[in-house]
């Protein structure tokens, strides 16, 4: 049986990495796969929500940045107003939100709170099966969309 789990979702823009940068700072941890990932306590009730940037389908390291600066580096160019070193569209394919440690939370009640956080609406809310997302992922060798694979359960 599958386990939903509440999920806001975010295609990737100049404004949601500004978003980022400017609320957030720099993430928590960064992966080679590409991900950047965020841990914060401003979940409904404090709750602790993982944020977590994902990487575009078959994401390779920029040569110009490392796996640690690459996103402080696109982000601060696109604050001021520039085109970053490496296009964005080679970097990540969107951001999403959910409760890190499993916390029961109503979709819409994560929404609101995820939209106060960042300052921007999600593209899509609602109950997501990350243990099928994550299967295709490790299937493909990281060859398809995470985020496409979400919005695909979050939308009807």
């Amino acid at each position: 049986m599958a386990r939903l789990v509440p999920t806001c979702v975010w295609r990737t823009s100049p404004a949601v990495l500004v978003a980022l940068h400017e609320r957030f700072g720099e993430p928590v941890d960064s992966y080679v796969n590409g991900s950047q990932v965020w841990l914060r306590d401003d979940g409904p009730g404090g709750i602790t929500l993982e944020w977590r940037l994902h990487p575009v389908p078959g994401y390779r390291t920029p040569g110009v940045f490392g796996t640690y600066e690459v996103f402080g580096e696109v982000a601060r160019a696109l604050a001021r107003g520039r085109e970053p070193a490496v296009p964005l569209g080679s970097l990540w394919d969107g951001l999403e939100a959910f409760a890190a440690h499993g916390d029961e939370v109503e979709p819409a009640v994560l929404g609101a709170a995820a939209t106060e956080a960042l300052g921007l609406p999600p593209d899509a809310v609602g109950l997501a099966d990350h243990e099928r997302v994550g299967d295709e992922w490790e299937r493909t060798g990281g060859g398809v969309s995470i985020v496409t694979l979400l919005l695909d359960q979050l939308t009807p």
